[in-house]
């Protein structure tokens, strides 16, 4: 779904983050950057979809072949503003890019950083998707609102179909998932806190 918490996962997201943005800027394959820098391509794979746990050294490795600070590796990126986040500008979060295209929903952070007790997600979700058999559970309230297309939310045993315009506002600690049966493209703004309602 659309949730980013601040703690280890999202550390390691914006890590692999990081790393994906540099080695596309620099036109680098995974391999080349594997070979560059002596990190194995399954670490460079796993980090880039926001999973894995590098050493310091893997990671001193892979700022040097990228030619950048490991502070700035570490930190996520480059200080951005603590409060505007420019169009042009918003966090990218990892594509699951080993899923069938109908499965890689493309996530924009709308609000600074990954450690705000708020978080606003810009999902662009393929026609065909659905995360059913992996349903999200945790801590927080979540609203979301259709922007364009439309989005099936299912939270417990409540299926509600959503057109664009609509919204839904729900505690998080109830199995909720989502799906797109359309056969156009859903864009959904989400926005999440840790807190329950």
């Amino acid at each position: 779904m659309t949730t980013t918490r601040p703690d280890a996962n999202s550390e390691v997201s914006a890590l692999g983050l990081e790393i994906h943005t540099e080695r596309a800027r620099q036109g680098l394959s995974v391999s080349t950057l594997s070979k560059r820098s002596g990190v194995s391509f399954g670490l460079i794979s796993q980090l880039e979809r926001g999973l894995g746990n590098p050493s310091f050294l893997s990671l001193h490795k892979l700022s040097d072949a990228l030619g950048i600070p490991l502070s700035r590796l570490v930190a996520g990126g480059p200080k951005r503003d603590d409060a505007v986040v420019r169009a042009g500008e918003r966090l990218m979060l990892p594509v699951l890019v080993d899923e069938p295209a109908h499965q890689r929903v493309v996530r924009e952070l709308l609000t600074p950083g990954l450690h705000s007790s708020l978080q606003v997600i810009r999902s662009v979700v393929p026609a065909g998707f659905s995360n059913e058999g992996q349903a999200f559970r945790h801590l927080g309230t979540e609203c979301v609102i259709v922007e364009s297309g439309s989005l099936t939310v299912v939270h417990g045993s409540r299926r509600v179909e959503l057109a664009q315009g609509d919204a839904m506002t729900y505690t998080c600690s109830v199995p909720h998932w989502w799906a797109n049966t359309s056969d156009d493209e859903c864009t959904v703004i989400g926005a999440v806190t840790p807190f329950e309602q």
